[in-house]
């Protein structure tokens, strides 16, 4: 009996109280003060990993983030899986890239392979689907739901603040629900995951699986075609999801 009273008498009850997160990009402003023994300790493998994220794919315009409603990084990346669809044979109407894909920020100027890694570092890939107009008023009601998700230039949004979808439209038109949009995204969001359960509804899925159309890959690859063109990146918040 007395084991029992001890047990029940140390028991204590936790509750979260608050959630907070941020992004710190990692870059050459904490190389200001090194730390020697660390420096000396990392040496061996310095070389190794620079040859492999050293490289630089292009150039930046400008810092650039992933936000909600609306962020110049995630404008971007939808952009590219809109921009990459010629090289599948696709011509999609708008593109589509979650905000919880997206997992660094891009810094201004040269753009480094690692650079690239950091922001898209999962084994998504490329793909393609086709939704009803009346499931693409859906999709773009569950991305309202959660305060915006980066879409392609095409696209134009407005949300409430409570998360409903008040208008929407694609290249100009309103969407109609009887009509077929061909859309891109990653395939991670087939699966209705980030609860846009509307993705589960794509028809005529193109979703190639070998590992160079990683989402990555296909951001590298804009970011050098950029860099031949001897043009740097750049994105602007536009105005493709407004929340009043």
């Amino acid at each position: 009996m007395a084991a029992s009273l001890f047990v029940g008498a140390c028991q204590t009850h936790y509750e979260v109280a608050s959630i907070q997160r941020t992004r710190i990009l990692i870059d050459g402003r904490y190389d200001k003060q090194p730390d020697q023994k660390a420096a000396d300790f990392l040496k061996p493998y310095k070389q190794q990993v620079d040859s492999v994220m050293g490289p630089v794919v292009g150039r930046s315009s400008h810092y650039m983030t992933a936000q909600r409603p609306e962020g110049d990084l995630s404008n971007l990346l939808a952009d590219i899986l809109v921009w990459a669809a010629k090289d599948y044979n696709e011509k999609p109407d708008f593109g589509l890239y979650n905000m919880g894909g997206v997992r660094a920020d891009l810094p201004k100027g040269d753009v480094t392979y690692g650079d690239v890694l950091d922001i898209a570092p999962f084994e998504n890939k490329i793909a393609f689907g086709t939704l009803s107009g009346a499931e693409v008023l859906e999709l773009f009601g569950q991305m309202a739901s959660v305060g915006g998700e980066g879409v392609s230039h095409s696209v134009r949004m407005v949300i409430t603040k409570d998360g409903r979808l008040e208008s929407a439209t694609i290249n100009g038109e309103p969407i109609d629900p009887a009509k077929d949009y061909r859309l891109t995204t990653i395939d991670y969001l087939l699966g209705g995951t980030d609860k846009l359960e509307a993705l589960k509804k794509c028809r005529n899925v193109n979703a190639p699986k070998e590992a160079s159309n990683n989402s990555r890959f296909v951001i590298m690859n804009y970011f050098r075609y950029m860099q031949k063109q001897g043009k740097e990146v750049d994105a602007k918040i536009e105005g493709r999801v407004i929340m009043h």
